[in-house]
């Protein structure tokens, strides 16, 4: 699919948790002139702390994503939190790809968006780092136990669940925490002159309309696996790329089943 624009967030290369082989899958299907990275594209915090974990497909995302700059698309790296290492390389170009503190978007409906990663306007990560980074452990842990639970869920015929999504909406502080992130963004939009903000840091996809400011939350990609795009008309779309392939893996043996019974009547 061709598109105007491609927004991404939170990939977290370089931990286990990550899910470039659905993200490889959505490169392969989705192609833009202009490429946002929105923060932890990479997580300095995981391999600082667990050690290195880079199998092939990561290093595929990166491949993929400089030939994308190679071949003349434009690219521009956010860095976030996880990845704030980049921060000190503000102006530079590798590969192509252009590191960034904050972007404008125009986007073809004429609003000008602030394209952010967010952490900035999270108290926690900026007032009490110790405490972000044991939630990320946290996090990490509900992350690791996902498959786990999913596979014995599979044995009774059960679908696929989110430990994690589960525990953020049972969680009201989480809740609040969200609703609270969301209205800050904005705000600091509208602050700036700005028609809508593009961010991600929460992991939580959303588009969503707040006091005349689009908000847009790009999600991630190891657990929801989401992606906005800009189509060639203007419509900014949310992608849930997970779903699509949950939904593609369900409908190829039912396909199968249909040939195979076609070719027996016939």
């Amino acid at each position: 699919m061709l598109c105007r624009t491609i927004f991404l967030s939170d990939i977290h290369l370089g931990t286990r948790g990550c899910q470039a082989h659905l993200l490889l899958d959505f490169l392969a299907d989705h192609d833009a002139a202009t490429i946002y990275l929105i923060g932890d594209i990479f997580d300095g915090w995981a391999i600082s702390r667990r050690g290195w974990h880079w199998p092939q497909s990561h290093n595929d995302v990166v491949q993929a994503l400089l030939e994308r700059a190679r071949n003349g698309g434009q690219i521009f790296f956010v860095p976030g939190n996880h990845d704030e290492v980049m921060r000190n390389y503000l102006g530079t170009h590798f590969g192509g790809i252009e590191v960034v503190q904050t972007a404008d978007f125009v986007g073809l409906n004429g609003k000008r968006y602030l394209v952010t990663h967010g952490d900035q306007f999270d108290t926690v990560v900026m007032n009490a780092k110790w405490l972000a980074h044991f939630g990320d452990a946290a996090y990490d842990f509900l992350i690791w136990m996902n498959p786990k639970i999913n596979l014995l869920r599979s044995l009774w015929g059960g679908q696929y669940w989110s430990l994690s999504k589960w525990t953020k909406r049972q969680v009201k502080s989480a809740v609040s925490f969200i609703g609270q992130y969301e209205d800050v963004l904005t705000d600091e939009a509208k602050r700036g002159g700005y028609d809508g903000v593009i961010c991600g840091h929460i992991h939580h996809a959303n588009i969503r309309n707040i006091k005349n400011i689009t908000y847009i939350n790009t999600g991630d990609w190891v657990e929801s696996c989401t992606a906005v795009i800009e189509t060639p008309t203007g419509e900014i779309v949310l992608i849930d790329w997970e779903e699509k392939a949950r939904a593609a893996a369900i409908e190829k043996p039912r396909r199968r089943k249909a040939k195979e019974l076609s070719r027996i009547d016939s």
